[in-house]
C-alpha cells in the first residue's frame, strides 16, 4: 500500500442552488506520496510539465456526490508535479466541482444548512 497525504483549500464557493440542491466550488487539491522508483541523485526537486502526469502513477481520488467537475486548463492544465530526490511526489490540481447537498428548507429563513465536500479513493 501507498500512504498518500492530502490537503485541500477551497478557493471559492461560486454558487449555491436551493432548486438543484447543490453547490459549486473551486478547490486546490494537493496530494503527496513516495515512489522509490523515482529516486534520483541531487538535492533539488524537479518540476515537471503537467502533461507528464499520464506517465506516473497517481491516486484514484474522486469527489463524493459530485454531479460534474472539471480541471482548469487556461492557458495550460492547472497541474503541478514536483518530484524530490527521495522519490516523494507532490501533485497539485485546481478543480471546479458541483456537489449534491440535500437541504432541508422547511424552517427557512431560520434554518442552517450543512454541505460536505468529501474525497475518497478507490482501492484496487
Amino acid at each position: 500500500p501507498v500512504s498518500v497525504g492530502m490537503s485541500m483549500d477551497i478557493a471559492s464557493i461560486d454558487t449555491i442552488s436551493e432548486i438543484n440542491m447543490d453547490y459549486t466550488a473551486t478547490i486546490f487539491l494537493r496530494q503527496r506520496w513516495t515512489d522509490e522508483r523515482l529516486c534520483f541523485d541531487g538535492n533539488k526537486s524537479l518540476s515537471l510539465d503537467g502533461r507528464l502526469v499520464e506517465m506516473l502513477w497517481v491516486p484514484d481520488t474522486f469527489i463524493v456526490d459530485s454531479k460534474r467537475s472539471f480541471l482548469h486548463d487556461v492557458t495550460v492544465e492547472n497541474r503541478l508535479i514536483r518530484i524530490y530526490p527521495n522519490g516523494t511526489v507532490l501533485y497539485a490540481i485546481r478543480i471546479t466541482t458541483t456537489v449534491s447537498c440535500s437541504m432541508d428548507l422547511t424552517k427557512y429563513p431560520m434554518d442552517t444548512q450543512t454541505c460536505t465536500l468529501q474525497l475518497e479513493s478507490c482501492k484496487t
